[in-house]
């Protein structure tokens, strides 16, 4: 079953499908970014919605947020706090997950000519 859950797209406000294309095609990419927070004995990890990253834009600046909830509120459960918060930082600083082709894949298709 897919999950019912939508996922807004931040930074493609005036594009069309076909300039998205076309940025993508020179290195812009889709990304999501983890952030975890924890209540001593609970502890959350969640995905972010999705970021359109323009190439030469730095991924890893773009995901600084996420990771400073991760690193202030993240840790303080035990054991999953610390798990997850080492699960954060490595997707974050590897510039987060890369969900490009699925992004792409939901537009319309390209026009033929």
């Amino acid at each position: 079953m897919a999950s019912s859950k939508r996922l807004k797209i931040i930074g493609i406000k005036g594009l069309n499908a076909e300039s998205i294309r076309h940025d993508i095609a020179h290195g812009a990419k889709f990304v999501t970014y983890s952030y975890n927070f924890s209540l001593v004995v609970v502890s959350f990890k969640r995905s972010s919605n999705i970021y359109f990253v323009r190439a030469g834009q730095s991924r890893i600046v773009k995901g600084l947020p996420f990771t400073l909830i991760a690193l202030v509120c993240g840790w303080w459960g035990i054991p999953h706090g610390v798990i997850f918060t080492f699960q954060t930082l490595g997707t974050n600083f590897g510039g987060g997950k890369d969900v490009t082709q699925s992004v792409l894949a939901s537009l319309a298709p390209a026009a033929t000519a």
